[in-house]
């Protein structure tokens, strides 16, 4: 019996390393997706090229992000943890060095669409590991760990490299992240053992060049909404081609996932969507990543091009919504296990909400520390909800399928992160560049984008509000989860 119990010990303690390595490295790189907003400025002048190029470096990194992560739950499944950790923070290092030695836009876009492929691997790893290794009864807690690292990363990515951009040129964003990636790849050749038990099976190849065109092709025709061609019909015909090309790819790529499930050979198991749960936790998962990365791109550009901030004022007044989603992570964990989500997503989703309908009223005269509260505000709204949505939508799937949640996740969160990033970017310019033509100034016709583009979040988060009452705890949390009183 003593000698039971010091083998448990053992494999918990083995159990807890990988975790939290696995947590500290998707932090690391996850990162790296937002780092460049409050860069954007420093980049069209140094590398001499337009707003909508620059935003490029953020939006290719989430579409290589939305074209990898669905191969991802044939990789973890195929391959054991330990070779999977070491391919993806290798190719995350290498795109790293890339960026910081790249002489040009074109080379720095090559160096973010490698970092994009590491990271894209990294974020499925640690949430199917968590999945497998934690007790049911656990995961509202440990999942409260990884919605830090989903959302607390992205949201100070702007304030690091506000803080670094002070002083020093963009290029040391990426020379500090290498050493720490490197760091990490070490401790993992070292460290990480194999906690999966890989199973040969083939690659559909016709279904990862479906998913790359349709993943592809809908946040690219995104991207080029409202750009300054997009008045004429001209300029409209290659945003049509591509969201056309981008729907028909992702139909005939569910069509052939539907058609491999049987002999479980899909790239994709859509069998997850099932579980009625996974699909409506998915949904308002969409609708809050958009949320989240459209409002992250926008503010940066609004303080520093309409209230003429420095980039470290603007990194500071973004700090401390990044750390109360950090902060009230663990904590809505906790009371996720005890109570479930409704209590948790419907006040979520009323703030965010709420903060977002706020923001239509900013005008070239608002004050810094108004945006300031709002940010906090709906960092603590989106932070009621990751936690609950990601721990209900994955505890819904069979643990078979688990893998294939992951990547499931992962791709809605990047595709949603692209198009709330496009959408919100796209709609800023066509209305600034109306506001402008009527011979507004600079600032207001800035200030009149930013609204429009709220405007559109504003009324999707009004989705978010109705879908929040009809997430249920998954069946399995229900037994190990304590009675709420």
């Amino acid at each position: 019996m003593h000698e039971h119990s010091d083998v448990e010990a053992l494999h918990g303690a083995r159990n807890n390393r990988v975790i939290w390595l696995l947590l500290a490295a998707s932090f690391v790189v996850i990162l790296n997706e937002t780092i460049m907003g409050v860069a954007i400025p420093h980049l069209v002048d140094d590398l001499d090229i337009s707003i909508s190029d620059a935003q490029w470096l953020t939006t290719a990194f989430m579409l290589t992000m939305a074209v990898v992560i669905p191969i991802t739950g044939y990789l973890l499944q195929r391959f054991a943890t330990r070779p999977i950790f070491i391919a993806a923070m290798s190719l995350f290092s290498a795109g790293t060095l890339i960026a910081a030695l790249s002489p040009g836009f074109e080379v720095l876009l090559l160096a973010r669409v490698v970092q994009a492929s590491g990271t894209a691997i990294m974020m499925p790893l640690l949430m199917t590991t968590l999945m497998t290794l934690v007790a049911p009864s656990d995961r509202g807690r440990l999942m409260g760990r990884v919605s830090i690292v989903m959302s607390v990363a992205p949201a100070i990515g702007p304030t690091i490299s506000g803080l670094i951009l002070n002083s020093l040129s963009w290029r040391f964003m990426f020379w500090l992240v290498l050493p720490i990636a490197l760091v990490m790849l070490v401790i993992g050749i070292r460290r990480v053992e194999n906690v999966s038990e890989p199973r040969a099976i083939p690659i559909d190849v016709f279904s990862v060049v479906l998913s790359a065109f349709g993943f592809g092709g809908v946040v690219y025709g995104l991207s080029l909404i409202g750009s300054e061609t997009g008045g004429s019909v001209l300029g409209a015909a290659p945003m049509w081609i591509a969201l056309t090309v981008g729907a028909l790819g992702i139909a005939a790529f569910i069509w052939r996932q539907i058609a491999l499930q049987p002999d479980d050979r899909a790239l994709l198991d859509l069998r997850t969507f099932r579980s009625g749960n996974f699909a409506v936790s998915i949904g308002l998962m969409a609708i809050m990543m958009a949320a989240l990365f459209g409002t992250i791109i926008l503010l940066p550009i609004y303080l520093q091009n309409v209230l003429h901030l420095e980039p470290i004022t603007t990194g500071l007044l973004l700090l401390p919504g990044g750390l109360i989603m950090g902060l009230l992570g663990p904590t809505v964990g906790r009371l996720f296990d005890r109570l479930g989500p409704t209590p948790l997503l419907v006040p979520g989703s009323i703030v965010v909400s709420a903060v977002l309908w706020s923001l239509t009223l900013v005008t070239d005269q608002t004050s810094p520390w108004l945006l300031l509260i709002a940010h906090i505000a709906l960092s603590a709204g989106l932070a009621f909800m990751f936690t609950p949505l990601f721990t209900s939508a994955l505890g819904s799937v069979e643990p078979r399928l688990y893998s294939h949640g992951s990547a499931i996740v992962g791709t809605v969160q990047q595709v949603a992160g692209a198009a709330g990033t496009a959408l919100f970017v796209t709609i800023m310019a066509a209305q600034s560049l109306t506001s402008a033509s009527t011979g507004a100034t600079a600032e207001v016709a800035a200030a009149s984008g930013i609204r429009a583009a709220f405007l559109v979040g504003a009324i999707l988060s009004l989705a978010a509000i109705v879908g929040a009452f009809f997430v249920r705890k998954p069946a399995d949390m229900m037994e190990g989860a304590p009675v709420a009183h």
